[in-house]
């Protein structure tokens, strides 16, 4: 698995089985149930990696849209508004798209 030590199998379960349903997905919700929200900025930029499929240095809005099947392959596709949602609460330049430091600031807060 791609979080292996960074999560928990229980905690990514948790966080997925509470964002279940269409348009039900927050971030902050998200971050803090998977247990991503306390870890040390070394496992958040881990975290960053693994999300960032072509290994752009960013995380832009296909990457967003299937956030959530990095945590597990069954997992849904967030809804547009939901990815237009977290596309603006992490993208905090302006530029489309979310780089490792604004990822760490919106896992954090």
């Amino acid at each position: 698995m791609a979080f292996a030590g960074i999560l928990s199998d229980s905690d990514i379960t948790a966080a997925l089985a509470a964002c279940q349903a269409a348009d039900s997905f927050n971030h902050k919700v998200f971050f803090a149930k998977v247990g991503l929200a306390g870890k040390s900025a070394e496992n958040i930029k881990k975290a960053f990696e693994v999300i960032d499929q072509d290994k752009s240095g960013f995380i832009e809005e296909d990457e967003l849209k299937l956030f959530l099947q990095n945590f597990s392959a069954s997992a849904r596709a967030l809804t547009d508004k939901e990815t237009k949602a977290f596309l603006q609460a992490g993208d905090t330049d302006g530029d489309g798209k979310i780089g490792v430091q604004e990822f760490s600031v919106m896992v954090q807060s």
